[in-house]
């Protein structure tokens, strides 16, 4: 019941609000910025910087006399739905508050991830913990597998819930923390890479020898950039590490199923960085090696 008025809430913010639009020509072709080959955003929230990239706006009927310069945007003003006014806009305006004072949009970005990630520390922690219990659990679950198998009755499979519940029960265990943590996690993701998209100070700039609007294919491929075949490297290699804690903790005869999952998620987000900008792959790469380090932590307290 809890799942579903999340997923319900969740829906509603999506239908409720805007999402980033991709800007077409009077042919319907998508327009792209040719010096770095990224799709161009028709509804960003503020002026571009970038004389190129404001005669593509001017050529393609875009007005930016009415969008604030991206140093005084302010997210209280021109309402667009919950998900555009609670996310969206507020984390695009902390990015670029921290990247106005570092004079650096990409440690802006870095940063950013970090302090959203401390303060979910409380719970992201708590679902670590959680798979160290599970792994506890796991010989009386495997038990229990074992006492219902081929036993498919309604009574039977009522009997199974309930004795798991207790299991669950007695090592204190809560079903629902993974799933919470993916809840939160993913509209992270959406809104970075939706503030990214519609925030031309972000996607405009370099970071180190990365242009942040770029994917690493555009990247790779027209612009012969072989340093976003190391970004990717390292997107694919903080992913595994992040995932390994999971990997390591499965056992039970769910276990090849959820390392089966795992390898199907990671080959999904190396084919998906490829056509992400390499500003995402930075938040990416933060917030995984945070994962990382807290799972070492969680690691070390088990062990004391």
């Amino acid at each position: 019941m809890k799942t579903k008025k999340i997923i319900l809430i969740l829906m509603c913010l999506f239908l409720l609000s805007g999402c980033t639009k991709t800007l077409k020509d009077k042919d319907n072709n998508v327009v792209t910025n040719t010096e770095t080959g990224q799709s161009i955003t028709e509804n960003i929230i503020c002026k571009p910087t970038n004389k190129d990239v404001i005669k593509i706006y001017e050529k393609n009927g875009v007005k930016l006399s009415k969008l604030p310069d991206c140093e005084n945007f302010n997210p209280l003003k021109n309402y667009e739905g919950l998900w555009t006014s609670i996310f969206v806009k507020p984390l695009a305006w902390v990015i670029l508050k921290i990247g106005n004072l570092l004079n650096s949009y990409g440690s802006s970005i870095i940063i950013t991830c970090l302090l959203i990630r401390l303060i979910l520390m409380p719970v992201t922690k708590k679902t670590a913990m959680q798979s160290e219990l599970i792994k506890k659990a796991s010989p009386e679950l495997e038990k229990l597998e074992k006492k219902y198998k081929g036993k498919d009755s309604q009574e039977d499979q009522t009997r199974k819930a309930q004795e798991m519940m207790m299991i669950y029960q007695k090592y204190k265990i809560n079903p629902m923390s993974g799933c919470l943590l993916a809840f939160i996690q993913l509209p992270l993701l959406f809104a970075f890479l939706e503030a990214i998209n519609r925030t031309p100070a972000l996607f405009e700039n370099d970071f180190l020898v990365f242009q942040m609007g770029t994917t690493p294919w555009v990247g790779i491929f027209t612009e012969h950039n072989y340093w976003y075949i190391l970004l990717l490297i390292i997107i694919i290699t903080t992913s595994f590490f992040s995932f390994r804690k999971t990997l390591k903790d499965q056992s039970g005869p769910n276990a090849k199923q959820m390392q089966y999952t795992i390898y199907f998620m990671m080959a999904m987000i190396a084919i998906a960085s490829l056509s992400l900008p390499a500003a995402l792959g930075i938040y990416w790469i933060t917030s995984s090696l945070f994962t990382i380090f807290q799972n070492i932590y969680v690691e070390r307290k088990k062990a004391k």
